[in-house]
Order: C-alpha cells, then structure tokens, then sequence
C-alpha cells in the first residue's frame, strides 16, 4: 500500500467526513506523533484533569521552581509536579504571565561610573547639537575602522525561505569567514559618505598610519566637500582605540585647530560606524565569494555609493533617538531602535 502524505491525507478525511474533518494542520501533527512513536489516536493517560493540575498550590510551585532555575524546560516542570503540558502552559501564561527568552548579548559588563560616563556624554551631545538640530552638526564627521572579507558568510536570517506545508527545510553547509580580508577606515557625514581608507601595507591601525596617511586624506575630502569651512571648524569624532588616543594623535588634533569630539568608552550602540554604516553595508556583501580581499573592498565602496540622502539623514535621527535612550535607561545597553 502507497504511503500517503499529509495533504493527501487530509483529502481523503474531507471526501468521509467534510466539514467535520480535522484540519490540514492538525493532520501534520498527527503525522508528527507517529513518527515519533505513537500508536494510537485516543488520548494518553493523566495522572488528573487539566483543571485540577491549575489550582493555586501548583501556580505557587512552578513560581518558585522558575526563581530557582531560570533556564529549566517544560518537560522537567511537568515531571517534576506530575502535570500535563496544557495545564503547565496554563499556568506559565494565563497566571504567572511569564515568557522564555534568550540571553541578550551585549558588548560589555560596564561599571556604574562608565554608565554615568554614557549619560553624561548623551547629554553633553544632546546640549551642543540640539538634538541633532543644530547647524554645528554639518560640521562633525565620525569614522571608525572594520574589516573587510574576501568572502563573509550570510546570517541566518538571510537564508530564510518561505515554506509550504510539504516543503522539506531548508539546510545549507555551516562556512566560516575567510583568511583574506583589508581593513578600511570609514567616515561619514550628516551629508554623507566623506571618505573610506584601506590600509594597504599592513593590518594594524597605529597612530603613524592614522595620522600620517588616513587623517590627511580625510581631511582633504572633507575640504572639498566644504570649500567655504576653515579646518578650524572641523569637528573629528572617534572611538578609544589606542590609535585614536595615541599622544601623536592628540599632537596632530592641535597643531590642526581639530576639535575632537570624545566618545564613552565601550559604546559602539552610540557610534554611527557600528550600528549603521557597517552592518548595511556588509549585509549587502554577506554571502558573496570574491575573488579577492582586493574585490571585496571595491564592493564595500559601491554599496557606500548606493546609500541615499535619506539614509545619512536616518542614521544622524537614530544617533541621537539613541543617545535619548541612553539616558532613559541610566546609561545601561538598550534594545535595538
């Protein structure tokens, strides 16, 4: 006899019982719990009803066995006070109102002086751009620096697919990043992308290579992007790598009449380059096998050209929505905007 499949079985039961079949869905579940094993379509044994499972006494006990175990699964709940799932799911989420959910990773564990640093920080930013209102801002670029791969694997999310009920799932081959990469220097504007620069010779940034091949190449793209504005005007924001805070550094910042704009320490959710300009544009090249790390910058720069007015424009309003939410929340790490 041919094995049938769940749709086609789910014909079947219309063509007998018509509108009082079971559902295509209910039938996939049944498939389910045969291929696991089970015999037979009546209801399993319960030690007692599901209503009397559901009594305050049994809600008491699973409270205290979760504040005792938070990562404890159903199963070992349900042996534990000798419940069936239902009622168990009754009490999680009709009484106690309680959810599972995944650890949150964050960047670092920060100390109560560096969150005061986050929020003193937001609200000097806030007080000096108006809220990103202020003309000053025409006048501040930010940059940070990040790897390029040759080839970048995609993230789960973007190898979703959408399925039907008889599609198999989809499975694709676990691949890690390549060897080949470049590093690159990026700093954007309220106006744009003002400069990318690739570290050609070597894979380190030290404060002789920013000062003395990347600063003055950006400088003299900002130039040209503001012909009327004197360097004095320039306002140079960055992170605490040792590069950027190298006494070389600091040399070139005033020997130049650079304004230098600090940045809280561990805070890439406050740095455009890191919650915006990176991740967008390195979506767009996931995935994609390059013939060299060489390719794969060039790809970087095109998806940099691609960005519109209204994304520059985007991102400023989500650095300062951000820096709001800093402060709300004390100076801890907030969810995603």
């Amino acid at each position: 006899m041919r094995k049938l499949s769940p749709k086609e079985s789910h014909i079947q039961l219309q063509d007998t019982f018509g509108e009082k079949s079971p559902s295509l869905a209910t039938v996939y579940n049944w498939y389910g719990e045969f291929n696991r094993g089970r015999k037979t379509l009546s209801d399993e044994m319960r030690s007692r009803r599901p209503a009397d499972a559901v009594n305050p006494e049994n809600i008491q006990k699973v409270k205290k066995i979760i504040k005792n175990e938070r990562r404890i699964i159903i199963d070992e709940i349900m042996s534990y006070l000798d419940i069936s799932r239902g009622s168990l799911h009754a009490i999680l989420h009709e009484h106690l109102l309680v959810r599972k959910v995944a650890a949150r990773w964050i960047p670092h564990k920060l100390s109560e002086e560096q969150m005061t640093t986050r929020v003193d920080w937001c609200k000097f930013m806030i007080r000096k751009f108006d809220h990103g209102r202020s003309k000053l801002l025409n006048t501040l670029i930010t940059g940070d620096e990040t790897w390029i791969y040759q080839y970048d694997p995609e993230t789960k999310q973007q190898s979703s697919v959408w399925l039907f009920p008889d599609d198999d799932p989809p499975q694709k081959l676990r691949r890690a990043r390549s060897g080949n990469k470049q590093m690159v220097a990026s700093f954007i504007s309220k106006k744009g992308h003002v400069a990318t620069i690739p570290l050609i010779e070597q894979k380190t940034v030290t404060a002789s290579w920013y000062v003395n091949i990347c600063m003055p190449q950006v400088i003299e793209k900002w130039s040209i992007l503001h012909p009327k504005a004197y360097l004095t005007s320039l306002q140079w924001h960055h992170d605490n790598a040792s590069a950027h805070k190298a006494a070389l550094t600091m040399d070139f910042f005033a020997e130049n009449g650079i304004k230098l704009i600090p940045h809280p320490a561990y805070s890439p959710d406050l740095a455009p380059c890191d919650f915006f300009l990176f991740p967008k544009l390195k979506k767009k090249i996931k995935g994609v096998h390059f013939d060299s790390a060489e390719e794969a910058r060039l790809a970087y720069n095109g998806a940099l050209q691609d960005l519109t007015k209204e994304d520059w424009e985007n991102c400023f309003e989500s650095w300062f929505r951000r820096m709001d939410l800093c402060i709300q929340s004390s100076g801890i790490y907030f969810e995603k905007l």
